[in-house]
């Protein structure tokens, strides 16, 4: 043992540390895309696939809406699990743009129903859209627990960022399965119940999700 005072107690911290598994991203994300195919898949083996996905001629609006869901899930979730490793001066500001993209669905919905109304003319949201609301927060609550699972081993510096962020992307990923059986196919429907999906989540995660990520 060593004689300085302060040498012991270095000494006595260390004594027990173990080496550990380092964070790779890659198994991160591999965890996270497992969690989103999973939830696809079980939502459209109980509920079908919409039927022209199934003829094989989907619908265009539909596709590309899935797809932008699909990318900012990816983007979101990609950001999160960077975020279990710590570091001074990183910028994590990529998927904000993707995010600024998907935007487009929910705020031209928002801008045809303002048309409307300014002709005078009754807005209809289907009432249906909240059990895709309802499939999408579920589902996506998949993603949402391997984000958490994979947050809790590293050390997010910014607890309500990486919440957030995790929150994002099981929304997204819940909107996305949700695309795969929702028979609707109108950009009201879509951008209203489909976006509100991912805002939810987003904001349950950022205010609910630091207190489950800190260990």
């Amino acid at each position: 043992m060593p004689d300085d005072p302060f040498d012991t107690f270095m000494a006595e911290l260390v004594a027990d540390l173990k080496p550990v598994t380092p964070l790779r991203q890659g198994r991160g994300m591999a965890l996270a895309l497992a969690a989103l195919a999973l939830g696809a898949a079980l939502l459209v083996a109980v509920l079908g696939l919409r039927r022209d996905f199934a003829a094989g001629h989907p619908e265009p609006m539909v596709t590309t809406a899935a797809g932008v869901f699909l990318v900012l899930a990816v983007a979101s979730a990609w950001a999160a699990v960077d975020m279990a490793r710590p570091g001074v001066g990183l910028r994590r500001e990529g998927w904000g743009w993707t995010a600024l993209m998907a935007a487009v669905l929910p705020g031209s919905a928002l801008g045809l129903a303002g048309v409307e109304l300014w002709h005078d003319r009754p807005v209809t949201i289907d009432p249906g859209g909240v059990l895709c609301l309802g499939l999408g927060l579920g589902t996506g609550l998949i993603t949402l627990a391997a984000l958490v699972l994979w947050l809790r081993r590293g050390a997010p510096s910014s607890l309500r960022r990486a919440g957030m962020l995790a929150g994002v992307a099981a929304g997204a990923a819940g909107a996305f399965a949700v695309s795969l059986w929702c028979p609707h196919d109108n950009l009201m429907h879509i951008g209203v119940w489909h976006g509100a999906t991912v805002v939810v989540m987003g904001l349950a995660g950022r205010w609910l999700l630091p207190r489950w990520i800190i260990w």
